[in-house]
């Protein structure tokens, strides 16, 4: 779905672009066909950050070969370790590209500076070893305190050229997030919502991002408490970049809590129209410009009016909490469950309260005219945390049970306007009140969307577990890769099957640049990474004083729409895999979000557990 910024686009005078990047049928003409002349380096694609010392080793050649050609893999030093033949695949359709693919997963010996060359051609070089990813899970949870509203950036945590005064905080004009009017249909007052996370590169804060976002980082917590493998003690206190440490609180939850007290802020208060509905999302009266550093941000704030999605969102998301903070704040947990029982009987109350596509004037719209998928998400987490059979009922009832497509997209992913998924997993995962065969029922409900999310990982030649509908690529479509990701490795813990677990790791492959355009996705990581993406602060390609992002940030990603001007410009005609370009005003391809990021960093989380575990990389 689209992000907050296709409204800043339309502020910003972009052109809403015919889809592009349709396969035809015109003969193949060289390596690639007619389209955008793209720099993508060498024709080797390769994971520019490594590979797991026993997991899959596999990349990609883009050639006009259609025979098969000699590869050799060298060490830093030159020394060849192994070498094969590479298998022609023809066309990809995502890139129309003409490829060929290799294989070295026999290769275990650990070290820096590998390459293989294909054809004369190098590619990127890699490591391979177990110890690769802990610094993707520490930076891409990194990335949530970065983005914090209503406090200053210690500079002493994230070094000095990321520190910044607090955004939106009282002391800004009109006291920030600290004292937002809300008039609507009689209502008159003012609320205080401040805290949470900026939602993308504007500085927006909406409810259904935040509420995926926040879930799905304290499902990597979560998981460390349920899965065989999983490692709970980087993600504890002391251990991330928060400046909470010391509280006894894992780190991850002080960083979930500073977004679930915005949340609650966002409910109705007792007493005023519409009491337990949560405000949809709160940003600035007009888009901001850009760059903007938060505590520069002169603008009125607004509140905007209260829908079922949102509510539901907080419902869940704030039931999840309420089990996770009990043994170490119970006062906090109470609150959560009170909240999150509070929502769910307002939007039982008001089932169709929608927020409207068209309320895009100074954030993005957020419409979900279908919550379906929130109450069986949010009658999931309540059921989990609560045991009570209303809500065991309520998802059980849903047409939504059951579904498999409903509930994990064939053509797409969870994500905010699909989110049953997420109730699924945690009832496949989280210990809880089903019966077993009704516990058994879920589980296989997972097993059978990741049984689809790996076949697309085996058929496509970049491995990328992820085949949208007409095979274009939507606006996020990274964030979708990881999600289908998560549901992937879910069926790992759950069935040991390697099958799931090589999908996954062949994911990580595409985003860190095993892929059409060599290009790797996350900040700071691999030779050809993203510096550019769309943010109002980390903006230095439009003011040298300004940082590029943080390490760890993930780019959207190729988007086949190219709702932006410079995407439109430059892209026209471009295959789907191919519509992205790293530029901070293609925000339609370069946005960075909270709920992208969030399962970066739970899929950081559960790769960096298996480089580092026994069990996670045991053969079955």
């Amino acid at each position: 779905m689209l992000g907050a910024a296709v409204a800043a686009g339309l502020a910003l005078g972009a052109l809403t672009a015919p889809a592009a990047g349709a396969v035809d049928n015109r003969a193949l003409r060289g390596a690639e066909t007619a389209g955008p002349k793209v720099d993508t380096g060498s024709p080797v694609r390769v994971n520019q950050v490594g590979y797991l010392t026993h997991g899959p080793k596999k990349g990609t050649v883009v050639t006009s070969a259609t025979k098969p050609l000699k590869w050799t893999l060298r060490a830093a030093d030159g020394t060849k370790r192994a070498s094969g033949t590479t298998t022609p695949a023809g066309v990809d359709p995502s890139s129309r590209q003409n490829v060929q693919t290799f294989d070295f997963s026999e290769v275990t010996g650990k070290g820096e500076g590998y390459t293989v060359t294909v054809d004369g051609k190098k590619s990127e070089p890699f490591t391979i070893g177990d110890n690769l990813y802990s610094s993707l899970r520490t930076d891409s949870l990194a990335y949530f305190y970065h983005n914090r509203s209503g406090t200053k950036i210690d500079g002493d945590l994230v070094g000095a050229k990321y520190a910044r005064p607090a955004g939106h905080d009282k002391a800004a004009p009109h006291r920030g997030d600290t004292d937002v009017p809300f008039q609507q249909g009689g209502s008159d007052y003012r609320r205080n919502v401040s805290g949470g996370w900026y939602d993308a590169g504007d500085q927006g804060k909406y409810v259904v991002n935040g509420g995926i976002s926040v879930a799905q980082l304290m499902s990597a917590f979560e998981r460390t408490r349920t899965a065989k493998g999983a490692d709970a003690k980087p993600l504890g206190d002391g251990r991330l970049t928060v400046p909470e440490h010391g509280n006894g609180t894992p780190d991850i939850l002080d960083e979930a809590r500073w977004e679930m007290d915005f949340l609650l802020r966002m409910q109705v208060p007792k007493g005023k129209p519409l009491a337990g509905m949560a405000f949809h999302k709160t940003h600035d009266k007009q888009w901001t410009g850009i760059p903007t550093r938060p505590d520069q941000d002169k603008q009125q704030r607004v509140l905007r009016p209260p829908s079922t999605a949102a509510t539901l969102n907080l419902a869940a998301a704030a039931a999840q909490s309420a089990r996770l903070f009990k043994p170490y704040d119970p006062d906090f947990s109470a609150r959560c469950l009170h909240s999150a029982r509070t929502a769910w009987d307002a939007a039982k109350a008001h089932p169709n309260m929608f927020a409207s596509d068209q309320d895009s004037t100074g954030g993005g719209a957020y419409g979900d005219s279908n919550v379906k998928d929130e109450f069986y998400w949010a009658a999931a987490e309540l059921f989990i945390t609560t045991g009570d059979n209303a809500y065991r009922k309520a998802f059980l009832e849903s047409r939504l049970h059951g579904d498999v497509d409903a509930l994990f997209p064939r053509g797409g992913a969870m994500s905010w306007s699909s989110t049953a998924g997420l109730g699924a997993l945690d009832l496949a995962t989280v210990p809880n009140q089903l019966t077993d065969k009704q516990r058994d029922a879920v589980r296989t409900m997972v097993t059978k969307a990741a049984d689809r999310y790996a076949s697309d990982s085996a058929k496509s030649a970049y491995g990328v577990p992820y085949a949208p509908m007409g095979g274009k690529y939507e606006w996020g479509s990274n964030s979708q890769v990881l999600n289908n990701m998560i549901v992937l490795a879910t069926a790992h813990d759950l069935t040991g099957k390697t099958r799931y677990r090589d999908a996954v790791l062949r994911g990580m492959d595409y985003l860190l640049g095993a892929n059409p355009l060599n290009q790797s996705y996350v900040t700071g990581y691999g030779e050809r990474n993203s510096h550019h993406q769309h943010h109002r602060f980390w903006a230095h390609q439009l003011d040298a004083k300004l940082p590029n992002p943080a390490p760890g940030s993930l780019a959207g990603g190729p988007n086949s729409g190219l709702q932006d001007p410079v995407a439109h410009k430059k892209l026209k005609g471009c295959a789907p895999a191919m519509c992205y370009i790293d530029d901070i005003m293609a925000f339609s391809t370069n946005e960075i979000t909270i709920n992208w990021n969030a399962p970066l960093a739970w899929i950081s989380s559960y790769v960096d557990d298996l480089g580092n575990s026994k069990t996670g990389m045991a053969m079955s």
